[in-house]
């Protein structure tokens, strides 16, 4: 499978297993997941055709680790704009978390800190690089350090998904350190 078709395949599937499952007639369960069969059903039914074999290949290779395969069922890590909840256990997260941004957004960022916008949760990555990542996808990136461990001992929930991204539903400015 060529880079080209992953990458489609993957968007796809990210549209909707995270935010668009009515659009092709997919029904998510509580928990996100829905039956592979029926999601390769009907992506087929709506024009776009993926065997299973691509569909395990995109699950495998996603360097985000975006989608989880369990038995008969698929669903998104992480990132759903659809009510959904993953079930993911409260966990203890690291002292620091970082949190990927563009300088356009620290204004508002500074005055409410970080919120899950249209998402469940807000994302944060557990280093630098990724966070850096992250920000880069919308331009220059600016990457905020998050004080997880006070945000934690003061009794904020942190959740972490199957790939890797610490979850949390929001975090005061308070607990947001800036870049120089």
């Amino acid at each position: 499978m060529d880079e080209r078709r992953t990458v489609k395949v993957s968007k796809y599937l990210s549209k909707h297993l995270r935010h668009q499952p009515e659009r092709i007639g997919l029904v998510l369960d509580a928990q996100g997941w829905t039956e592979i069969d029926a999601l390769l059903s009907a992506a087929a039914e709506h024009g776009f055709r993926i065997t299973r074999a691509e569909l395990d290949h995109v699950v495998a290779t996603n360097d985000k680790k975006r989608f989880a395969i369990e038995g008969t069922r698929i669903r998104a890590s992480q990132g759903h704009t659809v009510e959904v909840d993953l079930d993911l256990p409260a966990a203890e997260p690291p002292a620091y978390l970082y949190h990927g941004t563009v300088a356009r957004f620290l204004d508002a960022i500074r005055a409410e800190g970080l919120r899950p916008m249209a998402r469940h949760h807000v994302h944060l990555s557990a280093d630098r690089e990724t966070a850096t990542r992250v920000g880069a996808r919308r331009g220059r990136p600016v990457v905020l350090s998050v004080d997880a461990g006070a945000m934690h001992r003061a009794g904020h929930v942190f959740r972490l998904s199957a790939n890797g991204v610490w979850l949390t539903d929001a975090v005061p400015p308070e607990y947001l350190r800036f870049p120089g």
